[in-house]
């Protein structure tokens, strides 16, 4: 089997971050649990939130709690642990260079400034993992980003995130499947529409 084993949702842990754009990925995994009924437990030795993909016993969800510049040692620990190869591992994560109610799926390139990403390959050891970008626009002024992630989307531009959200829970049986190029065309065609 060549679909993805593990969906790991980027964010960071505590409820002063909840609402913010950088927690993108972990609303992701999130909606995948309402609507799968799977459910996510705190794993120490995973330094995260992890559990199953209902029906699928050999695919896990995970939410490191490290925060995002330290996501690699959660991703690290549950993929070795269950001999998880980086191709077989999704990552969800905001995504500055798409605007909000955008989602592409790509494998492996660089982590465009992105910590937690750039962690994750490093832990790794490489970046030959694939990764799903939900677009959260971008501030304008490169000084401003790190205040605009860690703020609260506008009304409208959450409501185009769900949208991007519920368009790329869509494609999940394609990525269990290992169906990339059907889930890119499936989504990618979606996403323009919006």
């Amino acid at each position: 089997m060549n679909g993805i084993r593990l969906f790991v949702g980027l964010g960071n842990p505590g409820a002063q971050y909840e609402d913010t754009r950088h927690n993108a990925g972990f609303w992701w995994i999130d909606q995948v649990c309402a609507q799968t009924s799977s459910k996510t437990a705190l794993e120490a030795k995973f330094f995260g939130l992890s559990g199953r993909l209902n029906g699928h016993a050999d695919t896990w969800l995970l939410k490191p709690t490290t925060f995002m510049n330290a996501s690699g040692r959660a991703v690290a620990a549950l993929a070795r642990f269950y001999k998880i190869p980086a191709e077989q591992i999704l990552v969800i994560h905001d995504e500055l260079d798409l605007p909000p109610g955008a989602a592409r799926l790509k494998k492996g390139g660089g982590h465009g400034g992105h910590n937690g990403l750039k962690d994750i390959a490093a832990q790794l050891d490489t970046n030959d993992f694939w990764r799903l970008r939900l677009g959260i626009g971008h501030p304008g002024d490169r000084g401003a980003v790190v205040n605009y992630v860690l703020h609260a989307p506008l009304r409208d531009e959450l409501q185009q995130i769900e949208f991007a959200m519920d368009d790329s829970t869509l494609v999940l049986p394609q990525l269990l499947e290992g169906k990339f190029e059907e889930a890119m065309l499936k989504l990618h065609t979606k996403t323009k529409q919006n």
